[in-house]
């Protein structure tokens, strides 16, 4: 077994480049299947650096091991999801967000809007899909530019995608940084709190001189009618939603929250919905299906199930297996070495962090990659310098989830492009939560604030956990 050159390492993710652009771009397809070959690509490389099979086969699982807790999450937030929706508890968040909407702050609400969906959701893109879809629609009517406008849903919709628990990215980072979900969420509130400020003082400095216009109510009137006709709305079904916040706050483990969500959703939808027993497994395993008649009411309600969650899972299984499996050839290792060697504080750690989430986005669009390979190459750093896995995680959302819709080519990026309207290259000015909140994560790593070190517990705990995945495997 022979150390990979800085070159030998780069091919494999050069070849997952390409797959995944050809894929991606040319085919329409999905991401599963170039990172199964990216994946080969990489073993390939390890057989010819002397690795044998069964080691490169054990470097394969152990990537995928990191992960299994929060697919386990996935799951039961599929079932959450499901008995959510059924029960009216999202449609009376989206209800009562819609019912923000004034004139005189059009973009504060509608960045305000989009978070609050997408925080009860966990995804951007239904929330861009719908909420931002009509209120785009809105704004053209009141003459204020697209480009604005669309800016602010990205921020708030983001937003949810980085904050809500239901988000599969912001369980993705915490695994694999190597920490737990709600204490991830707890540190991302340092630097979310402040970027979503300034952006939202931003955005009422901006609509300043568009509030003498008048608003077009029409679309909102249609869905708050359409979703009070569907469902028995009422400010109870809101309750579960804080409750799930409290369980946050007060430090509940991720899954026995979540799970205790789910079946306290479908209480609530035998209390309130006066839906059978029957329609709540079923809509727990298989989603909700909504036919109101309205498309954007039913394109933002019909999701959710455990059956939603395979295809994410399977995703995140072939992700975390490159980068396992570049992990164990030392391949991750070479890469990072060498651009470790701008990173002679902890300020500049986060910032290479940063910056090659930002780098992964751009070389390889899909926003999963920008946050497992990152999180693999610099887990080992973080901890050697003594900072919290938290930390880290932090990082990867800051920079790999928030700055993903910014790119034309990046999955999101052409997603937002293809239902919004308008080029990410022209709302990105605009989307300022997305571009503060890299900075904020750049400007805490060199001043050390909430950059948390692991106490002597702590360690102990971390480096007995890894030797016990090690013993195992």
């Amino acid at each position: 077994i022979r150390t990979p050159t800085l070159f030998e390492s780069l091919i494999p993710v050069l070849c997952l480049i390409i797959f995944l652009g050809f894929t991606i771009i040319v085919l329409k397809g999905s991401s599963h299947i170039p990172l199964i070959i990216g994946t080969a690509v990489a073993s390939l490389m390890g057989l010819r650096l002397g690795y044998k099979w069964s080691e490169i086969e054990d470097g394969l699982v152990r990537g995928i091991t990191l992960a299994l807790k929060a697919c386990l999450i996935l799951m039961i937030i599929g079932i959450l999801m499901g008995t959510w929706i059924e029960s009216g508890i999202v449609p009376a968040m989206i209800y009562y967000g819609l019912k923000l909407i004034s004139p005189s702050i059009f973009l504060v609400t509608t960045c305000i809007i989009c978070s609050l969906v997408s925080l009860s959701t966990g995804s951007s893109w239904s929330t861009a899909g719908t909420v931002g879809l009509a209120l785009i629609g809105i704004g053209k009517t009141m003459g204020m530019p697209v480009q604005i406008v669309a800016g602010a849903i990205v921020s708030g919709a983001y937003f949810g995608d980085k904050m809500s628990p239901l988000s599969d990215t912001t369980n993705l980072a915490p695994a694999t940084a190597g920490t737990d979900l709600f204490t991830h969420i707890r540190h991302m509130v340092y630097t979310t709190t402040p970027s979503l400020t300034i952006a939202l003082i931003l955005y009422a400095i901006i609509g300043i001189r568009f509030s003498g216009m008048s608003l077009d109510t029409k679309s909102i009137d249609i869905m708050l009618t359409t979703l009070s006709q569907n469902f028995n709305i009422n400010i109870f079904l809101l309750i579960p939603a804080g409750l799930i916040i409290l369980m946050v706050i007060f430090k509940i483990p991720a899954i026995p929250a979540l799970l205790g969500g789910g079946i306290l959703g479908g209480i609530v939808d035998l209390i309130f919905q006066h839906n059978s027993l029957a329609d709540v497994v079923n809509v727990a395993y298989s989603g909700f299906v909504s036919n109101t008649g309205v498309e954007k009411i039913d394109e933002l309600l019909s999701r959710g199930g455990l059956q939603s969650m395979m295809s994410t899972i399977a995703l995140i299984f072939c992700a975390l297996s490159f980068g396992g499996v570049m992990e164990k050839c030392k391949m991750l290792e070479r890469i990072a070495s060498a651009l470790l060697k701008l990173a002679v504080s902890t300020g500049s750690l986060v910032l290479v962090t940063i910056c090659t989430c930002i780098f992964m986005n751009i070389m390889a669009p899909d926003q999963y990659l920008s946050i497992v390979i990152p999180g693999r190459m610099y887990r080992n750093a973080f901890f050697k310098r003594g900072l919290h896995p938290k930390n880290l995680s932090r990082c990867l959302e800051d920079s790999g989830t928030l700055s993903s819709p910014l790119i034309p080519w990046n999955t999101c990026g052409a997603f937002m492009h293809a239902t919004l309207g308008v080029s990410p290259l022209l709302y990105l000015p605009y989307a300022f939560l997305n571009l503060l909140n890299p900075c904020v994560s750049v400007f805490y790593g060199y001043t050390g604030i909430t950059m948390h070190k692991l106490n002597k517990d702590e360690l102990d705990r971390i480096t007995t956990s890894d030797e016990d995945v090690n013993n195992k495997l």
